[in-house]
């Protein structure tokens, strides 16, 4: 269960076990004070151990990811974003770019439809869609399964455009060597206090669509002073996948993985 929305580990239900009183209530002094709070203090340590058992689940499939991409030389880079960051259009000039000199193969997340997996199929890269129905994110069980379905060859790239969401994904390891953060320069330049918890598990942030700095109101240094006072490791690049200004600093860094 993710833990910040209450959506379920792969089906986005939530399920909450009712409690009930089976004592009968003929005290013989007036029950004027409430038994609510027992019961919020039972749910909280229900839901806690509930997110606990699904997360240790999730990390140990996790490490059975990893394990296997070690084998075969897969470099899996995690790509998560708020919707919209232009992470496919970042994708598809990547695998234009590079993939002529390293097999590449992407797996789509979205909760619903195949564009995305339709246009990275365009290029030629192999892709799977995952499609995550009303998860917000994808959790290490479907990259297994995109991992068998796709089968990428060794010594090659792996992208995973995880679904459009600052929040859920950051939560869940999915065997990924490195994680990306995309942010576009129209989503505001204080996104990384908002949502730090996303910033905090991430080893790049990408600042994209910097073609449009002339026309929004973005300060590029402050974002990066932002994204660093939550992560003081984190890497940064600031880039325009339309253009292509700043693309070699993000195949270097990809190289250097």
């Amino acid at each position: 269960m993710c833990a910040t929305c209450g959506c379920g580990d792969d089906t986005g239900t939530r399920v909450s076990r009712p409690h009930t009183h089976d004592h009968p209530h003929d005290h013989e002094h007036p029950h004027d004070h409430p038994h609510d709070h027992e019961h919020e203090h039972e749910h909280e340590h229900e839901t806690v151990t509930l997110e606990q058992k699904v997360l240790a689940k999730n990390d140990l499939t996790a490490e059975r990811n990893r394990a296997w991409l070690a084998e075969r030389g897969v470099l899996a880079l995690n790509m998560m974003s708020s919707p919209g960051s232009g992470k496919t259009t970042l994708l598809e000039r990547t695998i234009a770019d590079i993939g002529g000199h390293r097999p590449v193969s992407v797996i789509e997340g979205d909760q619903e439809t195949m564009l995305d997996a339709n246009r990275i199929e365009a290029t030629g890269c192999a892709v799977v869609q995952v499609n995550t129905g009303a998860g917000c994110h994808l959790d290490a069980e479907m990259m297994r399964d995109a991992l068998t379905a796709l089968d990428p060859g060794p010594n090659s790239l792996l992208f995973i455009e995880n679904v459009g969401n600052l929040v859920c994904p950051a939560l869940f390891d999915l065997g990924e060597r490195s994680r990306v953060v995309v942010i576009s320069v129209t989503e505001g330049t204080d996104k990384p206090l908002k949502y730090p918890h996303m910033f905090a598990a991430a080893n790049l942030v990408v600042v994209n669509k910097s073609d449009l700095l002339p026309y929004v109101d973005f300060d590029v240094d402050l974002c990066t002073k932002y994204a660093r006072s939550v992560n003081p490791h984190l890497e940064a690049i600031t880039l325009s996948a339309t253009t292509g200004h700043g693309m070699q600093q993000w195949y270097d860094w990809i190289a250097a993985q």
